[in-house]
C-alpha cells in the first residue's frame, strides 16, 4: 500500500532562520500512533540507564513504522502509554506532552527514553514524507561530518603513538585518549597519575605532530589541583580539546576552571537537555558542547542545543552512544551550522549490528556522510533482536496536563 493513501500532505517548510528551530509548514497528518514497540539490542551487555540501546518501535494506524534507540523499559513503557492516539507529525507537542505532563520535571534518565521516542517519530516522518530527516531539520550543511576516535580497532601498531598515526592516516580528524590509571582494582592515586597523563598527553602530541590532532579525557577523574596541573601542562601542546576536567554535578564550578586554564574545554557527556548546558555556553565557560542522542531528549531538543551554542561560538562534539543514534546525529549536525563539529567513534570506526542493514551508515575515509534515504535511513529487522513488550493502549491512570487556550502546554 501506498504511503501517501493514508496522508494529506502539503508543501514542506523550512528551518525558521531567526529560530534555528526545524519547522514544516503546511504539512497534515491523519496518521495515528497505534502500538510502540521495545526491543533489547542483542550482545549489549551494558545496561546503563544513559547509555541503553533498547530499539523503540513507533508503529501508526496505517502500518508506518518509524524507528529510535534508547531508554530503559520502564521508561519507555510509561512514555508510550501516553502516546497512543496522537497524530506522530506534532514531534515538539508530543514532546512538550512527555517532557512536562507528569508535572515533574524528568530526569536524564526519562530523557534518555524520550529522546528514542523521539528519534523514532522524526524517523517515521521521514519515511512518511519520503525525504531524510536532514531535509526535515533544514537541508544539507555539509557533506559530511568529521570524526574523532576513541581507540582505533582496525590499527595492527602495538603502541599508543602507532595507533594514533593510523587513526590520522585513515582520515579521522583526531585521536582521543584518557587518563592513565583507574581501570581494574588498583587504588587511583592523582599525584602519580596526573603526573603520568601529563606524559602520556606529551608522547601523543609528539606522535602525532601536533596541530590539535589528538584530546584527552579526564573523564571527572582529577580534583581541582591535580586537574589544572594537567592543563597547565597541556597548553602549549595546544590538543582539540580537554574534556571533563572536573565532576559535573556542579556547573557553576567551570567558571573557577574557565579562569585557571586556556585550554580548550569540552563537557556534556553527562549532561541531557538545554538548561543543562546553556549556562556553561552562555557564560563562555566551555568551547565544546559533548552532548549527544539521545540523552539529550531528542533530535529537536539537540537542534536547539546547537543552536544555542552557535550563538557564543560553542562547539559541538557529540560523545557516542549506540550506531542508531550515530546515525542520527549524522542527519542533525549535517543540518546545523557550527563550523567546528564532529563525530565520536568508539574503536575509530561504526558499530554494525546484524539488525540493522549493512550500509545504514556511510562511513568512508575516516569521515560520515549524509545518506539520501527516507527517514534516518536505517532499516531494522526485528527478527534479529529480541522483542521485549508492546504498548497499544494509553495507562488508566491520570496524568497533570493543562493546556492554555491556544492549545499550548502549560505546567501543571
Amino acid at each position: 500500500m501506498q504511503r501517501r493513501q493514508f496522508m494529506k500532505l502539503g508543501a514542506i517548510g523550512s528551518v525558521a532562520a531567526f529560530s534555528g528551530l526545524p519547522l514544516i509548514s503546511h504539512a497534515r497528518s491523519d496518521l495515528k500512533i497505534k502500538k510502540i514497540r521495545y526491543y533489547a539490542a542483542p550482545g549489549y551487555n551494558k545496561p546503563l540507564f544513559n547509555q541503553a540501546r533498547g530499539i523503540v518501535e513507533v508503529e501508526t494506524d496505517a502500518g508506518l513504522i518509524g524507528i529510535g534507540e534508547g531508554g530503559t523499559p520502564d521508561v519507555v513503557r510509561q512514555c508510550a502509554e501516553m502516546l497512543i492516539g496522537e497524530d506522530p507529525f506534532r514531534i515538539e507537542h508530543l514532546w512538550q506532552y512527555l517532557y512536562r505532563g507528569m508535572f515533574y520535571p524528568p530526569g536524564r534518565e526519562k530523557l534518555h527514553g524520550l529522546g528514542a521516542i523521539e528519534m523514532a517519530l522524526w524517523d517515521l516522518k521521514g519515511k512518511a514524507l519520503d525525504v531524510p530527516v536532514y531535509d526535515l531539520l533544514g537541508g544539507k550543511t555539509r557533506n559530511y561530518v568529521e570524526c574523532y576516535a576513541t581507540g582505533f580497532r582496525r590499527s595492527n601498531a602495538s603502541t599508543m603513538e602507532g595507533r594514533a598515526q593510523d587513526c590520522l592516516e585513515a582520515g579521522l580528524r583526531c585521536y582521543r585518549i584518557g587518563p592513565t590509571g583507574g581501570n581494574g582494582e588498583l587504588p587511583f592515586d592523582f599525584y602519580e597519575h596526573s603526573k603520568k597523563t601529563i606524559a602520556l598527553c606529551t608522547q601523543l602530541d609528539k606522535a602525532v605532530e601536533g596541530n590539535g590532532n589528538w584530546a584527552v579525557d579526564l573523564h571527572t577523574r582529577f580534583d581541582t589541583p591535580e586537574a589544572i596541573k594537567i592543563c597547565d601542562a597541556l597548553e602549549e601542546l595546544e590538543p582539540y580539546f580537554v574534556e571533563d576536567i572536573i565532576r559535573s554535578e556542579n556547573p557553576d564550578v567551570y567558571q573557577t576552571i574557565r579562569n585557571m586554564t586556556k585550554v580548550p574545554i569540552a563537557v556534556g557527556e553527562q549532561f541531557g537537555d538545554r538548561w543543562d548546558t546553556n549556562m556553561l555556553m552562555e557564560k563562555h565557560l566551555i568551547d565544546y558542547s559533548r552532548v549527544t542522542l539521545p540523552n539529550t531528549g531528542g533530535i529537536t531538543e539537540l537542534k536547539k542545543i546547537i543552536a544555542i551554542g552557535e550563538t557564543h561560538y560553542v562547539g559541538i562534539i557529540p560523545h557516542f552512544t549506540g550506531p542508531l543514534s550515530t546515525a542520527a546525529l549524522v542527519h542533525v549536525l549535517g543540518s546545523s551550522s557550527p563550523t567546528r563539529c564532529m563525530i565520536e567513534l568508539a574503536g575509530g570506526e561504526p558499530e554494525k549490528p546484524a539488525y540493522f542493514n549493512e550500509d545504514f551508515i556511510d562511513f568512508r575515509e575516516g569521515k560520515v556522510h549524509l545518506n539520501d534515504r527516507p527517514g534516518l535511513g536505517v532499516v531494522f529487522d526485528r527478527d534479529k533482536a529480541d522483542f521485549l513488550f508492546e504498548v497499544t493502549k494509553n495507562t488508566e491512570f491520570t496524568h497533570p496536563y493543562l493546556k492554555s487556550p491556544d492549545g499550548a502546554i502549560h505546567n501543571w
